[in-house]
């Protein structure tokens, strides 16, 4: 049987994402690491975004085609919840993640992983005007996740799997580790979850060995 492929930088949370759902359904998989816009990924994504995928004939670009493609196609635990409600309601968390959330998460993070200034200082500039819509976000999060420890459903699905790896980053910087240990639900939510062997299994290399 062909070998699936994740290719793609193995710190972005993206590439995280799939690898999260290929380990959450026991699907053994290959990583390629390749940046964006490398040959590798123009082969698949004409945009040259990562993660791409490669299984045999079956190549996709976009983690949420990828981890469809992932749930669907081969057996083992569901990624997805059963009933009808909650399955539109990680939909829903996957599209606000997507359209709204992580947006201003990757800008945040970008900015203080990526000094932009000549003297290789950080752009407050950038940063300042961010950090109350990251705020917001973390609060709007915490609250999701404090009945359930979930985003949607009752188990860990495709919509966790999609923000557990941009927490990981908002942890560690100052003003957004601060405010997730702040947000006690959605710190509990990222503990627990970090418990997961296919979390511990995932873990990427520092973000300053990505090459640009």
């Amino acid at each position: 049987m062909d070998t699936l492929e994740i290719i793609g930088a193995p710190q972005s949370v993206f590439v995280r994402t799939v690898r999260l759902a290929c380990e959450e359904k026991g699907v053994a998989y290959r990583l390629i690491s390749a940046n964006p816009h490398s040959q590798a990924v123009l082969a698949i994504n004409p945009f040259g975004r990562i993660p791409v995928l490669r299984h045999g004939d079956v190549t996709l670009f976009e983690s949420r085609a990828i981890t469809t493609y992932v749930d669907q196609a081969f057996g083992g635990p569901a990624l997805r919840p059963s009933g009808a409600a909650e399955c539109a309601r990680m939909e829903q968390w996957i599209s606000a993640l997507n359209a709204e959330i992580l947006p201003t998460f990757v800008a945040y993070t970008r900015a203080n992983y990526r000094p932009t200034l000549s003297d290789g200082s950080l752009d407050r500039t950038v940063i300042d005007p961010l950090l109350p819509k990251v705020r917001r976000h973390i609060e709007l999060l915490a609250e999701t996740v404090s009945t359930t420890h979930h985003l949607a459903g009752s188990h860990f699905t495709l919509a966790d799997m999609g923000l557990m790896p941009m927490l990981a980053y908002l942890r560690g910087l100052p003003e957004s580790g601060g405010m997730v240990l702040g947000a006690r639900a959605l710190a509990s939510y990222f503990e627990r979850h970090s418990l997961r062997p296919s979390w511990i299994a995932t873990e990427p290399p520092p973000m300053s060995e990505l090459a640009r």
